[in-house]
């Protein structure tokens, strides 16, 4: 184990327990405002970047993010010290609209074979109660997975909006993120989140992170990143990290990432 890993071995307890971690620091809030202007001057040039998949292999700013080595010491010391991140992508709810996120667990479509996974859930803006910041139920992650039924409320912004019914929402935990701070989260966590009710976007990177172990099961054309350590298994294809921002090569190969991504998380619901 790292010493950075070391750091967080007391906390890994709790995540153990509670099922989630926050907040944690990863970078400074004048850090967290140039990574949103990045992300900014992206969309200036190819749209809304809101729920892309894999857009670690198109703009260097997430992937910095995803592979901080702030970032990689807590998974570290929630998964071991073999990692992979598996998706990137931004979470964003426009100022004063209905966007929000029903009660769900993350693995639940996924398709992959155990829970050696974790989310971090990083702030590009305030993530508040104002704003719709993640609500999660504290313990839920034992229970294990739930049942979910897909709904077709077009404004929630899981792709078949996947929802478990009858969670008692007097056990949620708010989450609230200043810019820079992240939160860690188990694939079984139940979490949810409320429409964005301020004046300013809230802006969210959401990387997914698995131990090497971990193989997809519903197909074999799924690609991840070795982040830190060692990948001994090899069953993921190699994802091509960011060199420059928007390469018409890399941005070619993210059409079909994004493309595979979502039939991977929609099939066999």
């Amino acid at each position: 184990m790292s010493n950075g890993a070391r750091r967080w071995a007391r906390e890994a307890a709790r995540y153990r327990r509670e099922g989630f971690l926050s907040p944690v620091r990863i970078i400074g809030q004048a850090e967290a405002g140039d990574h949103r202007r990045r992300l900014e001057e992206a969309e200036a040039s190819v749209g809304n970047l809101h729920y892309q998949a894999k857009v670690h292999t198109i703009l260097r700013s997430p992937l910095e993010l995803a592979t901080h080595p702030c970032a990689l010491d807590v998974v570290e010391a929630l998964l071991g010290p073999n990692i992979l991140v598996w998706n990137v992508t931004y979470i964003i709810k426009e100022p004063r609209t209905p966007a929000h996120v029903s009660w769900h667990q993350d693995l639940t479509y996924w398709g992959l074979d155990g829970e050696d996974q974790v989310s971090m859930w990083l702030a590009l803006s305030p993530a508040n109660e104002t704003s719709g910041c993640m609500r999660l139920v504290p313990g839920s992650h034992r229970e294990g997975r739930r049942g979910h039924r897909a709904t077709t409320d077009d404004a929630n912004v899981l792709f078949q909006g996947q929802t478990v019914d009858g969670v008692d929402e007097s056990a949620a935990a708010l989450c609230p993120l200043r810019p820079g701070e992240a939160s860690f989260h188990h694939g079984w966590t139940l979490h949810a989140s409320l429409p964005n009710r301020s004046d300013d976007r809230r802006i969210g990177l959401n990387v997914q992170y698995l131990a090497t172990r971990m193989r997809q099961v519903k197909h074999s054309r799924d690609t991840a990143l070795l982040a830190r350590g060692v990948d001994a298994f090899g069953h993921f294809g190699h994802d091509i990290p960011a060199a420059e921002d928007l390469h018409p090569e890399a941005l070619a190969r993210h059409r079909e990432l994004n493309r595979l991504y979502q039939e991977t998380v929609g099939r066999g619901a």
